[in-house]
């Protein structure tokens, strides 16, 4: 029996955030994967070694679990006073799929460095030495973001004094900025409600009914209150993610609150949908300790955020969720800014399993509509390898 050898394809495997991810050039993809379609998630799914009804994607780049299964492609854009168009995909773990509804934001401050690297940012727009703001389309959403890129001697700055709570080692800062997250014309509450009561089964909640906020800033989020569910909103991950019959609560609260917002039309489509949205619960600012022994005072931050992405508690907090916390704290009222002590605020400090972060967004309440300019926070990224990557020719 004759097998089709394997092919290689130019990639460079990077962490951005707490993320990591293998990233392509556009132009650099077989033909047939250069657009959107069967062949280009097969590919995908292949490079990152899904699906693996073993959990550990073995035989593929990805690192079994939602933060590490992941990929990006990168293109010169051509929209206008923007540098680069920035298409991510999620890479179901156990499952032939690939979900395109969402962006990521961690991954995107790798986006900036991978661009200048690639030469899809013109020339004389970076500086020998200083910062190089790479103008970012976000095309799974349709949205602007402002990567603050450090230069030195004409390259990008990778290595620094940053330290991210969720990343081992320090690196260059890489401040992001969402530009206005939600656009005018779009709800950023799709019910019209900062809080809602959501309708959920009873073995959920013993009155059917819990206090949700849904936003849709940065990425579609549901958040509840984690009394409400039973938690002390303190938890790390093992706490959810041994838990089975938790994990599966958690998915239909999820389906239930992707209903309410329109994202679906009927429940079942929710599994198609396994990027979005996110699922989070929050409480109050309480002294805790994190995943790697580290005290944190409940003086030291405004509020506890715990995030659910692709099923599983996330181990820190991913970027475009940390966009909607930023939001939803800055926004009256919601039950992430009554979590975070009420009130108008432009910047909070959250807890999660890993340590804390800042994020800060402006609002504004245009005709009783509320909207938000930016949202941002700071990142770090880093090239951990790269080359090609290799799968079978016939794989795709």
């Amino acid at each position: 029996m004759t097998h089709v050898p394997q092919v290689k394809i130019p990639a460079t495997y990077m962490r951005g955030g707490t993320s990591k991810g293998v990233f392509f050039n556009l132009t650099d993809l077989p033909e047939r994967c250069q657009v959107a379609g069967e062949p280009r998630d097969k590919m995908l799914l292949r490079v990152i070694g899904s699906p693996d009804p073993y959990g550990k994607q073995t035989d593929g780049m990805g690192g079994a679990t939602s933060s590490t299964s992941k990929t990006v492609i990168l293109a010169k854009s051509d929209v206008v006073d923007h540098d680069v168009d920035y298409l991510f995909g999620q890479v179901a773990i156990d499952k032939a799929f690939v979900d395109w509804s969402g962006n990521c934001g961690n991954l995107t401050a790798a986006v900036g460095s991978f661009a200048i690297n690639s030469g899809l940012v013109d020339k004389t727009r970076i500086p020998e030495n200083g910062i190089c703001t790479v103008r970012i389309w976000q095309k799974n959403i349709s949205k602007t973001i402002l990567a603050q890129v450090p230069i030195t001697n004409g390259e990008v700055q990778e290595t620094g004094a940053f330290e991210l709570d969720g990343v081992t080692f320090p690196a260059a800062e890489v401040p992001v900025e969402f530009i206005a997250p939600v656009d005018p014309s779009e709800a950023m509450f799709p019910t019209g409600n900062v809080v809602d009561e959501l309708e959920v089964p009873l073995h959920i909640s013993a009155t059917g009914i819990l206090k949700a906020t849904m936003i849709t800033a940065g990425i579609p989020t549901i958040f509840l209150n984690a009394e409400e569910v039973g938690y002390s909103g303190t938890e790390l991950q093992d706490a959810i993610n041994n838990d089975d019959a938790a994990l599966a609560r958690f998915e239909t609260i999820r389906a239930y609150g992707a209903l309410k917002m329109g994202l679906i039309k009927d429940i079942s489509e929710a599994e198609a949908r396994q990027h979005t949205p996110k699922v989070a619960f929050v409480t109050n600012a309480k002294s805790y300790t994190t995943s790697s022994d580290k005290h944190v005072s409940a003086s030291e931050i405004d509020l506890h955020v715990r995030a659910l992405s692709m099923g599983k508690l996330h181990h820190a907090m991913m970027g475009t969720a940390a966009v909607a916390i930023g939001s939803a704290a800055a926004i009256p009222n919601t039950l992430v800014n009554l979590a975070a002590g009420g009130g108008v605020r432009e910047a909070v400090i959250f807890g999660h399993p890993s340590g804390t972060l800042k994020v800060g967004a402006e609002a504004s309440n245009v005709n009783d509509t509320w909207v938000i300019n930016k949202a941002s926070m700071s990142r770090s990224a880093r090239i951990l390898m790269e080359g090609w990557v290799r799968i079978p020719g016939d794989s795709f």
